[in-house]
């Protein structure tokens, strides 16, 4: 008998009510943008359980039980590889389970697997944390550090990894070309952040880095980026 979701304690806080489905627990920020969009593309069968992390949702015993680091987003699959259930953590690890999963997003020829990986790396080691500690010291805690060193540390770093990935797009629809992939699924909600959650178009010359931009506003037209900048829905007020 398949082992369902709620048998992990994480169901205790957050029932499920489609058991079968996979279950997601997370936040519609870039990294839980990742993952929702993710599941919105590979069209998969999925439930969303909203981790307010203001509350401290993320560091309930329940919640732990799945995800010992404490971060969003975090999944639940009660039929993993074997039919067996998984719990995963980390958003690139997620993104490459269900491309595997699915047979989607992800090229099956060895070469362009790894090209895709390399940018999934890129943006887990590089553009995520640089981008996210641009947001920290200009919109949130450290905007008010009278140092301002931190600041321009990162916003030159940021600036950087913009031009890079500027430079591999020119000429290409996505980040490996005509191929849609988890690299730029992984990518493009960390380059929207900058711009709708840190508020750092002008600080970062946004505007300058034309071919991210293009690249953007394709993704945010497509149906099911749509759908998933809007997972776990907000609570109702």
């Amino acid at each position: 008998m398949m082992q369902q979701s709620h048998a992990h304690p994480i169901g205790g806080k957050w029932p499920a009510q489609f058991p079968q489905r996979l279950q997601l627990y997370s936040l519609p920020t870039p990294n839980g943008i990742k993952v929702s969009v993710m599941l919105e593309e590979v069209g998969l069968p999925y439930e969303a359980h909203r981790v307010d992390i203001q509350a401290g949702d993320q560091f309930t015993p329940e919640f732990l039980a799945l995800n010992p680091n404490n971060k969003i987003p975090a999944i639940w699959d009660p039929n993993g590889p074997g039919g067996q259930p998984l719990g995963l953590f980390e958003s690139g690890a997620i993104l490459v389970y269900l491309a595997e999963k699915t047979g989607q997003l992800l090229p099956q020829d060895p070469a362009r697997r790894y090209e895709a990986l390399q940018w999934l790396m890129w943006q887990m080691g590089g553009a995520g944390p640089m981008f996210g500690q641009v947001g920290f010291f200009w919109r949130y805690g450290g905007k008010d550090f009278e140092d301002k060193r931190p600041l321009q540390r990162y916003v030159t770093e940021a600036k950087r990894l913009l031009g890079v990935l500027d430079a591999r797009l020119q000429g290409r629809d996505w980040i490996l070309g005509a191929d849609y992939t988890i690299a730029d699924i992984a990518v493009l909600p960390w380059v929207r952040c900058l711009s709708v959650n840190y508020e750092a178009d002008a600080l970062l010359g946004l505007a300058d880095y034309a071919n991210v931009q293009r690249v953007l506003q394709a993704w945010l037209a497509r149906p099911a980026v749509q759908r998933g900048l809007g997972v776990p829905a907000a609570a109702a007020a």
